[in-house]
């Protein structure tokens, strides 16, 4: 058996997230179906994760099977981007260990939130535009309080089927790009809803609602119900996804 990793990029606006699902339209079942069509058999692809609705990824790493090993992955690239709508860019295609997992096998993933308080007709739908004054020097500051916690069960979506709700947490904070601030974080794991119930909190500090002491008392409740509302969806993005070396050929 010949596994393969496929690196893709998506705008998430017009798909309802990343996994199969009864009604909707989403980027797995895209490329599961164009996969199939260009190799002529039912062709099945398993996500490094699952982003929600409305969530794009400049990076996001797949994995499929091929009895046959595939001989030239450069042109299966292209005639998947012919394939697939406008919304979807396929990177690359690389070979892998048969072992390799394009969930399992990630050391770490990357999101970032973009915000603005800015009005600006060409990103409305990639940017959340924000009113009023943020302290962002008080939201980094929060940033660092998730270092001391690996439970963070008060900002995961309910009855998801996890597990264990520990995440390593390695990068949080915000830095401003022009008129946009962006939120940074990175860890080994992410849990349902995670990014933007954190991000959703942050504001709550950035607009005076919330302390630091609230923001680590949030934490340590374990309770959904104590963080803030989950910023919207259209302005996350996965970034990156690291592998170990071992694992390519």
């Amino acid at each position: 058996m010949n596994r393969y990793f496929i690196y893709l990029s998506y705008n998430g606006k017009s798909f309802c997230g990343w996994q199969i699902q009864p009604n909707g339209i989403t980027v797995q079942q895209n490329i599961e179906e164009a996969l199939s069509t260009i190799l002529r058999r039912t062709i099945a692809i398993v996500g490094a994760g699952r982003t929600d609705a409305g969530v794009h990824a400049r990076q996001m790493v797949a994995h499929f099977d091929s009895e046959e090993a595939v001989p030239d992955l450069p042109f299966l690239a292209d005639k998947l981007n012919r394939l697939l709508p406008k919304d979807i860019a396929i990177e690359r295609i690389v070979p892998v260990i048969p072992e390799a997992h394009a969930r399992f096998d990630a050391t770490s993933r990357t999101y970032n939130y973009y915000l603005t308080s800015k009005k600006d007709p060409f990103n409305y739908d990639l940017v959340y535009r924000y009113i009023g004054k943020l302290d962002f020097e008080l939201m980094n500051e929060a940033c660092k309080i998730l270092f001391d916690y690996t439970d963070f069960t008060s900002f995961s979506k309910l009855h998801t089927d996890v597990k264990t709700n520990n995440c390593r947490i390695m990068e949080a904070g915000w830095k401003q790009e022009g008129d946009v601030w962006v939120f940074t974080i990175r860890a080994d794991r992410f849990l349902r809803n995670m990014v933007r119930a954190i991000v959703g909190t942050l504001l709550e500090v950035g607009r005076g609602k919330l302390s630091l002491s609230g923001f680590r008392a949030v934490i340590e409740a374990k309770d959904r119900g104590r963080a803030g509302t989950s910023a919207p969806g259209h302005a996350l993005y996965l970034v990156n996804v690291e592998y170990p070396e071992k694992i390519f050929l």
